[in-house]
């Protein structure tokens, strides 16, 4: 069977120091980001995933985002190298971490740059956004390593927001969502749904047709019930505020076999 693995990393004490880029600076509450990161592991264990805490980073303030630090294709891991420079001592915990689950690893390269919220996979297309993180040798990288596992991959214009899955996901079904004025090009995508809110475009897949989505998206989540989803949704404030979404909490291993 298809694995349920999700990897996550323990908000830091030096969170609220985390990196802004396309958003203001406003205040964390570290003790209430704490708060709500249990619910969402709690959430993720609640749907029958095997959450694995890697090695906190505490003096890397953005290290909760550990999606960031890794792409998953198949068993295959690629270790990323973030484009923010005080980013670059997430990686090793991470590492360590997907080894002892068996997987083959592999990494970008100075001086390639490439952060796992950089990329969507909607089945074997990876859709890997060029973008402020992200650049050129970084992507080409990828593609060295996933083509050939039998990876499309497709590289797509990312100026708008932090990463391209602050634009995009995508349905089980393959469908993109996405907040149109997030979206530098949404013909690239064969289908494509607009929503109406930001984090509305974020969602983690559960299994079957449930959703993990963001609270502070009523709207979308009503969208997306009426389309015959289960939306599960979750509180996280704090990490909106260091443009944080529902998927760069976790990295999701569907495709390790015991």
């Amino acid at each position: 069977m298809p694995s349920k693995k999700a990897l996550v990393r323990r908000p830091g004490p030096r969170l609220a120091d985390g990196l802004v880029t396309h958003v203001e600076r406003q205040t964390v509450d570290v003790d209430l980001a704490v708060e709500q990161w249990e619910a969402y592991v709690g959430t993720l264990r609640a749907h029958g995933w095997e959450t694995i805490e890697v090695e906190p980073a505490d003096d890397c303030p953005d290290a909760v985002f550990v999606e960031d630090t890794v792409v998953m294709y198949r068993n295959v891991a690629l270790i990323a190298r973030p484009g923010a420079e005080s980013r670059r001592g997430e990686t090793a915990g991470v590492e360590e971490a997907v080894a002892r689950l068996g997987c083959s690893v592999n990494w970008i390269w100075e001086p390639g740059t490439l952060e796992g919220g950089d990329v969507l996979k909607v089945g074997d297309t990876v859709y890997v956004g060029r973008g402020g993180r992200t650049d050129a040798a970084g992507v080409r990288q990828l593609r060295a390593a996933f083509e050939p596992l039998g990876a499309r991959v497709v590289a797509v214009p990312v100026s708008r927001v932090l990463h391209l899955k602050s634009a995009v996901t995508a349905l089980p079904d393959g469908t993109v969502l996405g907040h149109i004025p997030h979206v530098d090009r949404p013909s690239l995508f064969p289908r494509f749904l607009s929503v109406p809110e930001e984090s509305g475009a974020h969602i983690v897949l559960l299994g079957g047709d449930k959703l993990l989505m963001a609270a502070s998206a009523p709207r979308t989540r009503e969208l997306l019930t009426g389309l015959g989803h289960e939306v599960v949704p979750v509180d996280i404030g704090e990490f909106e505020k260091l443009e944080g979404c529902v998927t760069c909490l976790s990295v999701r291993l569907r495709e390790l076999y015991a």
